[in-house]
């Protein structure tokens, strides 16, 4: 599989907001629901405020639902829940 098949079947997963507990397990779940593999995770709590970044597999989703579903769980937990496709988040983000 080429670097670039790669980078279309994987996302960039972040949560930004109060921190509470069930956030993780929340996320996690429906990922899992979904069949969607996390690859990395990386998370912190500053101040109050829970932070987290995923690398996930895409591989077989359906990103659209990936998407709603966010929404409707972002609004259920009061975090803010972004996705973007890893090759869109390098294209922004590039130096």
């Amino acid at each position: 599989m080429s670097d670039e098949t790669k980078s279309t079947e994987r996302a960039i997963i972040s949560v930004l907001g109060a921190d509470r507990s069930g956030i993780v397990a929340a996320v996690a779940s429906l990922l899992a629901e979904r069949d969607v593999n996390i690859l990395d995770i990386s998370q912190t709590i500053l101040q109050g405020m829970f932070t987290m970044t995923m690398l996930v597999d895409l591989a077989g989703a359906d990103f659209s639902q990936i998407h709603d579903g966010f929404d409707a769980l972002s609004k259920q937990l009061g975090v803010q829940i972004a996705i973007q496709r890893e090759d869109v988040f390098k294209f922004m983000y590039r130096l």
